[in-house]
Parts: structure tokens; C-alpha cells; sequence
């Protein structure tokens, strides 16, 4: 599964972690995730988020 950054703050949304302080469980895909799901670092909404580059060092 891949895994998105916030691009304002750089929280990592890693999909085999989840987010479960905020109901969010463990191996839920960054696709899955509820429309009202937000950045828990900065508050941002999804559309803020870009896919990480698996290839990025």
C-alpha cells in the first residue's frame, strides 16, 4: 500500500500504521480513508496529501 505525506506539515499517513487515535484502523489504504478524515498534525483536509515516491531516499 502506498503512503501519502501532508504536504503542508509532512505528516506521514503509513496505511499498515493507520491513524487509530482518530478511528482509524490499521491496513486502511490512504484511498479508504473517510472524506471527513483531516491531517492530525495540521488539520488539512485528503486533497492536501501527495503519494510518496516508493523510490525516494
Amino acid at each position: 500500500m502506498d503512503k501519502y505525506f501532508c504536504n503542508p506539515c509532512g505528516y506521514e499517513y503509513d496505511p499498515a500504521k493507520g491513524d487509530p487515535e482518530h478511528g482509524i484502523a490499521p491496513g486502511t489504504p490512504f484511498e479508504d480513508l473517510p472524506d471527513d478524515w483531516v491531517c492530525p498534525l495540521c488539520g488539512v483536509s485528503k486533497d492536501m496529501f501527495m503519494k510518496l515516491d516508493p523510490n525516494h531516499v
